[in-house]
Formats: structure tokens, sequence, C-alpha cells
């Protein structure tokens, strides 16, 4: 087990940086949050087609990379550095680890291409430890009747894939009413998705919790790059702003808060990298035993570590900019909402540090 980047990571780290500075820019990102259609699909085809980031999860002989949750854990952190409003956790991640669960090799491939995009339609706030609410019913005949709300990524999924008690269910998006609601994070939209004997058809057996425990893992790879992007902002900006014709960033009081903030963002590296090394040697299968718990451990301890840092980071950020900081123009806003909408996605860090301290045995309170 390694925490540090290889070669190829950093290959791949750079290739998408690249392209995210040249096609989603802070005032590209902005300009997509104040219009109708925040994700930008087009970019999305373009990470897809020239560096292959769809089918990162997927195995070569069905058109993927063949690549692991390490690479995985560098792709989310550049789009977390630009906020990039582009359906990769919910469709190359969640949906993708789903049916890599269930066997469905058709729809995979169609996924690892780019062309084809998918959402697992659970709420973003559901929880690896609690069981899903029960808000959808399959007929005898497999129809589906119900109400999903909180869905990430519905909006631009031409599939969904629907957890029903131990079954995945597939259905075309174009047969459900999705209807878009008010986000605190302007660049990922969540949807209620509503099913009246909506037609599909059940794919396979899902256990939902290693898909959102796995998801929350590589999420907090997402939120490492939230917070480094807000780190190396604020520490530019205070180099630059002056008061009383000393560098805001000479005083000892900012330097002591830099240094905080540094210390945290270093932690939530090693949290986040430690996850996604464990995470690249899950074997897909339903598994058990020592290897699965300390994967879930791991996922548990940087969910828990990374959401809490970028929260604070972005908040920090904000204050240190002054009243840069609070203007609509300035991009750390986006941030600060990826961030807080982060923190309570796939399980808060409360519900984490509980996991944390089943899965290490740890003495409960007197």
């Amino acid at each position: 087990m390694t925490l540090l980047y290889t070669e190829v990571e950093e290959e791949l780290r750079a290739s998408v940086r690249d392209l995210l500075a040249d096609r989603c820019g802070a005032d590209a990102v902005l300009r997509r949050a104040e219009s109708e259609a925040p994700y930008d699909m087009d970019l999305w085809k373009t990470l897809s087609r020239d560096i292959g980031v769809a089918g990162l999860l997927v195995p070569e002989e069905y058109g993927g990379a063949g690549a692991s949750a390490r690479e995985v854990a560098v792709v989310l952190e550049e789009l977390g550095r630009a906020v990039a409003p582009l359906p990769f956790l919910t469709s190359s991640v969640l949906a993708t680890k789903a049916l890599l669960q269930v066997g469905e090799e058709d729809l995979i491939q169609e996924l690892a291409s780019g062309e084809t995009t998918a959402a697992l339609a659970v709420s973003l706030a559901a929880s690896p430890y609690r069981p899903l609410p029960e808000t959808v019913t399959v007929t005898d005949g497999g129809a589906l009747n119900g109400e999903i709300t909180a869905v990430a990524g519905a909006d631009v999924a031409d599939v969904l894939l629907v957890p029903v008690g131990t079954a995945l269910y597939q259905v075309e998006a174009a047969n459900v009413r999705i209807d878009v609601v008010p986000s605190l994070d302007l660049t990922r939209p969540v949807a209620t998705v509503t099913f009246s004997d909506t037609p599909g058809h059940a794919i396979g057996r899902l256990d939902v919790r290693r898909v959102l425990n796995f998801g929350a893992g590589l999420l907090a790879s997402e939120q490492l790059g939230v917070a480094e992007w807000c780190l190396s902002t604020t520490l530019s900006y205070i180099k630059e702003r002056h008061q009383f014709a000393r560098p805001v960033g000479s005083f000892q009081a900012i330097k002591h808060r830099m240094a905080d903030l540094w210390l945290d963002v270093v932690r939530a590296r090693a949290a986040a990298r430690n996850a996604a090394d464990l995470l690249a040697a899950d074997p897909g299968a339903s598994d058990a035993g020592e290897a699965a718990r300390d994967r879930e451990l791991a996922a548990a301890v940087a969910a828990s570590w990374c959401s809490e840092v970028a929260v604070h980071v972005a908040e920090e950020s904000v204050q240190l900019h002054g009243g840069i900081g609070m203007t609509w123009e300035h991009p750390v806003h986006l941030y600060l909402k990826r961030a807080k909408s982060a923190e309570i996605a796939l399980g808060t860090p409360g519900a984490h540090r509980e996991a944390v301290a089943a899965l290490a045995d740890l003495p409960g309170p007197a």
C-alpha cells in the first residue's frame, strides 16, 4: 500500500487539469450555475472520449480503462478543484459500481464510452448505515410506482438504476418524471424522480450499502480537491492583499490560521488516499472478512474527516478573502456550497464516526 501518487496517476491528473483549465474556468462554471442547464455535457463527452474518465472503473473487456479507485480518486480531486458541473460521481462512480456488482455488461459498455449517462436513483443524502426508504413499489408486471427525492444526476441521465429491496431495476429516464428542485450546490442539481406505472426490468441483486460506502469513500477525494483549491487560492490572495502597507499574509495571526488549514488538508489527503488505495482492492463481488472491514473503515474515516475539513477550509477562505469573498462574482461561494452539500451526501460526518467506532471496536460513552 502507498499513499503516494504513481506516475500514471500524475499523468491522468495533468490531462484532466489542463482540460478543465481550458474549458471549466471559474467564470464558465458561474455562468452555467446561473443557467437552466448547469451540467456541461459537451465537456463531459470530451473528458470521456479523449481521456476516458467515464470508463475508469470498467474492465478492458467491456470497453473501459480497467483502472481502479485510485485513478477515480485523482479525477475526483481535480473535479473538486474546479467544482466542475459534470455527472462523474453519479454516473461513472455510483451507477457504474452498481452495474459492476450486478454484472449488467451491455449497459456497462455504454457507460464506459460516455455516450450514455446513468444515475443511481437514491437520495444524495442516503446513508450507507441505514436502509433506504421504501418509497418505490413494483407491480407483478414490473411497473414502478413511487417517488425518490434529492437524486443527483437524474436530470442528465439517460438511464435510471432504481434499487427496490435487494433488486436493481433499469428504467429509461425518458419514461420518468424528473423535477429539478432548488439545491444549495448550484453545480450539482438534485431532482425529484416520480414513477407512475413506469416500465422497468430487474437486472440483478444489489447490495446498495456497499455501493454507497464505496461512493462515500471516493467522495472524500472530491472534498480534498475543494479544500486544496480554497487553501491555495487563499494563500495567493493574502500574499497580494496589502493592509497597513504590508501583505495581509505577513500578520502572525493569519500565518497561524493558514498553518492550521494546511495541516488539516495534509491529513485529509492521507485519509482520502488511504481510502482510495483500499477501495481499489474491492473485488466487486459480495465479500466479507477482514479486508472488507478494512475498506469500510477506511472509507468511513476519510468521509468523516474530509467532509468537515472541506467545509472548514472553505469557510476560512471566504473570511480571509475579506469583502471580495462575500461577492457573487468571486467563485469561492461555489466551493463553500459544494463543501456544505457534500458534507451530508452519502452519510453525515457523525454517521461515519459512529461507523468508525463500531468497526474499530471503540468503547462507547459510559
